[in-house]
C-alpha cells in the first residue's frame, strides 16, 4: 500500500499500482502548468466521505511506495484517468480498463 502526501498534511493510502497511475496523470498536468482538483473516496473508517485537494504547480506532493519495483503502467487507464483530470470536476479514480491488445500498436508506458 502506497501513500500520497499532500502539503505534508493530507495523507491517503492507495495501492502502489493505482498510485503510479495517479502520479503519471498528475505529473502530465503539472508539466503543462494545468492545475486541477483531485478527489477520492475516504476509507469507511474515516466516515466514508470524500476528500478533494487543489493540485497546482507549487503544491507539495510526496508519493511513497511500499514496493521497490515500479508498477507497469496501463495506457488505457492513464487515458481514462486523464479524461477525468481534464474535466471540470478534476481527477478522480475510475476502474482500470483492460490494457490494449499487443497487436493494436499500443505499448504500455513506463
Amino acid at each position: 500500500m502506497g501513500k500520497l502526501i499532500y502539503e505534508g498534511l493530507v495523507k491517503v493510502d492507495f495501492e502502489d499500482r493505482t498510485l503510479a497511475h495517479i502520479q503519471y496523470v498528475i505529473a502530465a498536468k503539472l508539466r503543462r502548468r494545468e492545475p486541477m482538483y483531485f478527489t477520492w473516496r475516504d476509507d469507511p473508517s474515516l466516515g466514508d466521505g470524500r476528500t478533494t485537494v487543489w493540485i497546482h504547480p507549487r503544491c507539495s506532493l510526496v508519493y511513497k511506495y511500499m514496493n521497490r519495483a515500479p508498477a507497469r503502467l496501463n495506457p488505457a487507464w492513464i487515458d481514462a484517468l486523464s479524461r477525468t483530470a481534464n474535466s471540470a470536476t478534476g481527477l478522480y479514480l475510475v476502474p482500470e480498463p483492460p490494457p490494449p491488445a499487443a497487436d493494436d500498436g499500443g505499448s504500455p508506458r513506463r
